[in-house]
């Protein structure tokens, strides 16, 4: 395999989680195994002395799962542990994403027959990870067709969306993240936001005044949106409600926030 360079794998400690793509399809090129990453302890910081025992009870967890060649996310660490060693970057402490790469023809039942994925599965689900299956050629393919014909061949496919769409939804199922819109004549804006955010803390990823001035939230869930076509069909159904500032945001909610400047 080819040695991976001392900056690249500093960009993947800088990131929350990794997507791992694996060959699952016969090819004229060797399958690529299902590997992850081995990382051992880096030294800690000046600042971490602090944390000396906990930092070592964490470190010695991980170790042992990396020693018995096992992912350093398999290790039983509580909030206070993962605190202490996050600094360290630790790749294989991170949320993993499989993408299992196949055939078009392993589309339809994601895989079900595929021998390669179901060993891929087999590993995701001893590491708590989510799975995707993909088709690298149809995702490329599909970015060079109009909207309703990429839809029709999908269709032919026996699928329903698109791999990218797929790994979208596993990626903020990951890291806990969810959408929320706004909506105006110009426009309509999703928003991304952590899973159990409040109607302020969501209004202020739009801005930090509408956080600190947050008075209340006229929301539509989104289906509510969607059934009576919008915004004034939504309040003529008597769908939309005025929420105060304990309101957690659901996934899609459609919102409007009044806040005093």
């Amino acid at each position: 395999p080819r040695v991976l360079g001392n900056q690249f794998l500093a960009n993947i400690r800088e990131t929350d989680a990794i997507v791992q793509v694996v060959r699952c399809f016969e090819a004229d090129v060797i399958v690529q195994r299902v590997r992850c990453f081995e990382v051992h302890p880096g030294k800690k910081s000046k600042e971490e002395q602090e944390k000396i025992d906990i930092e070592k009870g964490a470190l010695a967890k991980v170790n042992e799962e990396l020693e018995n060649g096992r992912a350093a996310r398999a290790a039983k660490l509580d909030a206070e542990e993962m605190l202490a060693i996050k600094s360290l970057g630790l790749m294989t402490l991170k949320p993993m994403i499989f993408a299992c790469n196949v055939a078009e023809t392993d589309l339809a039942d994601k895989g079900a027959s595929n021998p390669f994925v179901q060993l891929v599965r087999a590993r995701a689900i001893e590491e708590g990870c989510e799975i995707v299956v993909v088709s690298a050629k149809v995702e490329s393919e599909l970015m060079e067709m109009p909207k309703e014909e990429a839809t029709e061949w999908l269709e032919m496919l026996g699928v329903v969306d698109g791999g990218l769409a797929t790994l979208t939804r596993a990626t903020y199922t990951t890291l806990g993240l969810q959408t929320y819109f706004t909506t105006g004549v110009q426009e309509t804006r999703a928003w991304t936001i952590i899973k159990g955010m409040t109607a302020p803390q969501a209004a202020g990823v739009i801005h930090t005044d509408f956080e600190k001035g947050f008075i209340r939230a006229e929301t539509i869930a989104y289906d509510d949106y969607v059934k009576f076509n919008g915004e004034a069909g939504s309040k003529e159904a008597g769908k939309t409600r005025l929420e105060g500032k304990e309101y957690i945001v659901q996934e899609g909610d459609v919102m409007h926030f009044r806040f005093a400047n």
